[in-house]
């Protein structure tokens, strides 16, 4: 039901989560993973907003309409741990969580996902748009070390 991939979609995601990689992830990128779900920096930043986090689940779901509650409350309690690592972490003033569905909605990726955002005062994330160039694995590891760090010093449950 409402779903816009093509027949021969190859999703970036399902690879991803399962173990491959590509020219914009690596599995460098996870900064949290159990059996549902995957947390990873991005690869693609907005100029003021660096290191977001994306979380998808391991299934492959295309939107919020496919996704079971299961999934949503497992996505949503790591939305939320990324959240207070961000702040402990990147010493952010805020959070933003974004996710869309269909191409009216802004979605690029057939496969669910939820962006979290490390918010600063006028950083203008709204108003921005994403850098035209993917970030390079030796900018976003750092990142993805940093939070990595946290998760394993706050023992968050991970596989």
């Amino acid at each position: 039901m409402f779903n816009h991939a093509p027949n021969d979609y190859a999703c970036p995601f399902c690879l991803f989560v399962q173990g491959g990689e590509s020219k914009y992830n690596s599995q460098h990128d996870i900064v949290y993973q159990d059996e549902l779900v995957t947390a990873f920096v991005s690869p693609r930043w907005w100029p003021n907003n660096p290191g977001n986090v994306i979380i998808v689940p391991h299934r492959h779901y295309e939107n919020i309409y496919d996704l079971p509650s299961d999934y949503a409350h497992c996505i949503q309690d790591i939305a939320r741990e990324v959240a207070i690592a961000f702040k402990e972490v990147y010493k952010c003033d805020g959070v933003s969580t974004r996710q869309h569905n269909e191409p009216a909605g802004g979605q690029d990726v057939w496969h669910y996902h939820l962006h979290v955002f490390p918010r600063y005062e006028g950083d203008n994330l709204y108003q921005s748009f994403p850098l035209l160039e993917f970030v390079p694995l030796e900018k976003r590891i750092v990142y993805a070390e940093r939070l990595r760090e946290y998760f394993s010093l706050k023992s968050v449950k991970q596989v």
